[in-house]
């Protein structure tokens, strides 16, 4: 069998690269980015894998990292690898309640935890956690509670490792890993019901790293990518993996919020994102150019019309551009295009990987004629990230692209999507009877997303557990709806009202900045935001945005009534997942009154 993958990837790239750049991190205190080595990243793995066993930690234990993207997660994680141990990752934003069920499902021992919040919320459950041994913090800052002896920093921790004659030990762990080993458990937070361990072996992250070498054809060594999506993400931590794998320098974003000011910090050639980032550059290119008159204004329509036929009419359906056309386009690319790309901060940009909801067709496209190498695709946690992905010059717009050589898949009952492939989960953590229900009798994982295959292009249609049938029987694809009414720009969040309702409805989170522009243009006076959005004017507004934007709909698919919100959608009231998908069942019952009062003659 041999060792695994990830059991010694940083040191053999050590011994590759030596003092070249492996990892970045924004030190706040100094505003500035601090460099790691890829020596450095070794020794301070090699001090983690000892520290572990000095601990006592065993093979196949399980330890929890609880925190934001840090370097010190990655230490933690490949520490882990080195010794045969488990890591489950925790979303930094879990909830107490979260975290308890997590720690006890998983006979946690030991948490390694981020800042200040993660070691409260962590030392608050530890009463509750009988197998919780101790609490290890990664940020030196962060304020030991009153009476907490146990509790230590992580520089404490690595110093355990410090003992040369523990290397013994971890050598010998790594020479028997091997792929029947598990990685991880990664817990996901289902937007119905508690949430599930995803049991990732290290034969799925072998596979699926080896699987992408020759389909990401302009990924190198040279490549700077950013880290914006939580590590605790399959997307993400997969991505980070095979990048490391292939030599690349990872910069670590700490604080997602920052992501506009640190993108332009780093400028990076490639960064894995989930379609809001893109349909935020969207808005706010349209914004631009509403703003815009006379000649530069007629010059952005025209280059991004110029754009779409270059990019999309020609190269995506396989055909030269007239010579005239290529002329137009390489001026617009060294221009406007050129500018756009500065102005977001990925002007050396390669590719940008994005998943984890449905790409606004109208996105995809804008993104894709100004020049922007979006690579749609499709995965879950459970098959390891990938499932397909498109390529720079292979892809459709509205597809998630090719499938990933070695993964089958096929379409069963409902049009749904079933998988077969290496990178697929051997089960749910303690859940037999679910994860029998998770695989039909020959073995295929039920995705329970509905699409279908065309010209080899993999397309999804909508998520099947999420399709509403009204009371007049008509089935409504929630998502489809959403996907549409996202992208206008006086729109931040919105739900989808149709089970058992005569009529589709919808719980609106209005872009609030942009309202306020609108109420002040127009002379709308008003006390406060709640009062603004009961004006009949604002609702004559969204009526009017939202009718044009449906109209591809058939009737009974179309919005009839809509409330539009004085509070976004929150993780704290509940209804949003970790990463940010809506919990329909939870604002079905926070916002009871608002649906009913939607559906009164």
């Amino acid at each position: 069998m041999g060792k695994t993958l990830l059991s010694d990837l940083i040191f053999r790239q050590a011994k590759k690269y030596g003092d070249r750049v492996a990892l970045k991190y924004r030190d706040y205190s100094i505003s500035s980015w601090i460099s790691i080595s890829w020596n450095q990243f070794a020794e301070k793995v090699k001090l983690a894998s000892r520290a572990m066993v000095s601990l006592g930690i065993s093979e196949h234990d399980n330890i929890g990292i609880f925190s934001q993207n840090m370097p010190e997660c990655l230490y933690t994680d490949f520490g882990a690898y080195a010794t045969r141990v488990v890591a489950i990752p925790l979303y930094a934003t879990s909830s107490e309640s979260q975290v308890n069920y997590i720690v006890n499902d998983a006979s946690i021992k030991f948490l390694f935890v981020g800042e200040q919040y993660q070691y409260e919320v962590a030392r608050r459950v530890q009463g509750l956690c009988h197998n919780l041994k101790q609490i290890i913090i990664f940020d030196p800052n962060v304020k030991k509670l009153v009476g907490d002896n146990n509790s230590i920093y992580y520089s404490e921790f690595l110093k355990l490792g410090s003992d040369e004659s523990l290397q013994t030990e971890v050598d010998k762990r790594i020479e028997a890993s091997n792929n029947d080993d598990l990685a991880n458990i990664l817990y996901t937070s289902g937007t119905t019901g508690e949430s599930k361990g995803v049991m990732l072996h290290h034969s799925c992250f072998d596979f699926g790293i080896k699987a992408h070498y020759g389909s990401l054809k302009t990924l190198s060594d040279k490549d700077v990518i950013m880290n914006f999506l939580p590590y605790t993400h399959i997307f993400e931590r997969a991505w980070s993996y095979l990048c490391l794998d292939m030599g690349c320098t990872l910069c670590i974003n700490l604080r997602p919020a920052d992501i506009q000011k640190t993108i332009k910090e780093v400028r990076p050639t490639a960064m894995c994102s989930v379609p809001r980032f893109w349909e935020k550059v969207y808005t706010g290119v349209q914004e631009k150019i509403a703003e815009t008159t006379g000649i530069k204004k007629k010059l952005m329509l025209d280059a991004i019309k110029v754009g779409k036929e270059y990019n999309i009419d020609y190269l995506m359906n396989g055909k030269e551009p007239p010579a005239m056309l290529k002329l137009k386009y390489k001026f617009y690319d060294k221009t406007i295009f050129s500018v756009l790309k500065k102005t977001i901060g990925i002007e050396n940009g390669n590719f940008f990987p994005t998943a984890g909801a449905a790409i606004p067709p109208k996105v995809e496209e804008f993104v894709r004629s100004v020049g922007i190498n979006i690579i749609g695709g499709y995965g879950l946690t459970e098959t390891t990230a990938t499932v397909s992905f498109q390529w720079i010059d292979d892809y459709r717009i509205g597809s998630v692209g090719r499938v990933l050589p070695g993964v089958q898949v096929k379409i069963g009952e409902n049009n749904e999507i079933l998988v077969k492939a290496p990178t697929v989960t051997r089960g749910y953590y303690n859940k037999e009877s679910i994860t029998k229900t998770a695989f039909t009798e020959d073995g295929w994982f039920h995705t329970g997303d509905a699409g279908y295959i065309k010209d080899g292009m993999l397309y999804l249609t909508d998520r099947i557990k999420d399709l509403f049938k009204t009371s007049n029987g008509k089935y409504i694809a929630p998502q489809a709806i959403e996907t549409k009414l996202v992208v206008d720009k006086y729109i931040d969040q919105i739900s989808i009202i149709a089970d058992r309702r005569k009529y589709v409805s919808a719980l609106i989170v209005p872009e609030y900045s942009q309202v306020k522009q609108y109420a002040e243009a127009h002379g709308i006076s008003y006390a406060d935001i709640k009062d603004l959005l009961s004006k009949p004017e604002i609702y004559e507004l969204f009526k009017e945005r939202i009718d044009t934007l449906q109209q591809e709909f058939a009737h009974y698919e179309q919005i009839k009534k809509f409330t539009l919100l004085p509070e976004p959608f929150s993780m704290e009231k509940g209804e949003l997942t970790n990463t940010l998908k809506i919990k329909r069942p939870v604002l079905l019952k926070n916002y009871a009154e608002q649906i009913e009062q939607m559906y009164q003659e």
